[in-house]
């Protein structure tokens, strides 16, 4: 009469407490992981942050997006193995899923494929080092139309995330990348071309454009963000109506936006100061007015 009653306590006492304690303990283990994982890569930062240099080494990018990944894997392995585990503490042996298993892989394989290409492609995104945590990146995506630029705020083997301009965040699958573009990676290059009315004098804009290029690489502020001296190219095209002429900066990785920015204002008003018109976008003055340009 209390047979079943009786079986069902020893069960419990035995098979029933170990899948218990196995599911507290893969709880607690992946807290553990996710909590070292945080720790590591909060240390890295904090050495970025601690020392002198403006931005982030390779080395320090590479290691961040290692981090990210081995703490998913071993978070992955951990719930892997741990449902192993209750399985066989239920009674269902692990030998006798290997056919069932291999029919449903066959039949979800094709709809994998995508998976298996997102965690394929991610591996040799991170073992490649084409970009990692920080880079400024602009990747395009297979259906996708216009492409994705931001900053990389995460990492993984299966997607990579971005935080644009705007704030927002952007995740892409890995396998869908089709190209990738680091804009931040070991130097970077700010392209200013300044539109000039066709009747000015060309050789009095390269002169001014060379002098804001040599103030720009002796103020104290702009030195550390420059490798050279900003150069002059020249003539870039022509129209009727407008000459283009084209400046070139050498910067560190990731800062060519803020150097390319301090120096449309600085033409801005070295160019009002000597009576040259010069066209100009509203946000290429970095909020600033012409008139404030010139007044600063």
């Amino acid at each position: 009469m209390f047979g079943p009653t009786n079986d069902i306590q020893t069960w419990a006492r035995s098979n029933g407490l170990q899948i218990v304690l196995i599911v507290i303990g893969s709880i607690l283990l992946t807290r553990m992981v996710t909590w070292i994982g945080y720790r590591v890569t909060k240390r890295i930062d904090d050495e970025f942050k601690t020392n002198d240099e403006l931005v982030r080494t390779e080395q320090a990018k590479h290691r961040h997006a290692v981090a990210q990944v081995i703490t998913w894997v071993t978070i992955v392995l951990i719930y892997t193995i741990a449902t192993l585990m209750v399985l066989d503490r239920i009674g269902i042996p692990i030998s006798s899923l290997v056919a069932p298993a291999t029919v449903l892989g066959a039949a979800l394989g094709f709809g994998a494929q995508r998976v298996v290409q997102d965690l394929l492609a991610g591996f040799f995104i991170i073992t490649e080092r084409q970009y990692g945590f920080g880079d400024v990146v602009n990747i395009m995506a297979v259906g996708a139309g216009d492409p994705a630029q931001g900053t990389v705020e995460d990492v993984t083997l299966r997607v990579t995330k971005l935080r644009t301009a705007d704030g927002e965040v952007v995740t892409i699958p890995n396998g869908q990348i089709v190209k990738s573009i680091n804009l931040s990676r070991d130097w970077a290059r700010s392209v200013i071309d300044v539109p000039v009315p066709a009747t000015a004098d060309v050789n009095r804009v390269n002169e001014l454009l060379v002098r804001v290029g040599t103030d720009a690489f002796e103020d104290t502020r702009l030195r550390p963000l420059l490798l050279d001296t900003p150069s002059v190219m020249g003539v870039e095209s022509l129209s009727m109506d407008e000459v283009h002429v084209r400046m070139v900066a050498r910067t560190l990785p990731g800062k060519q936006f803020e150097v390319g920015r301090e120096l449309r204002v600085r033409i801005v008003t070295a160019f009002a100061r000597s009576g040259i018109a010069v066209k100009v976008e509203p946000e290429q003055a970095t909020g600033e007015s012409v008139a404030e340009a010139v007044q600063r």
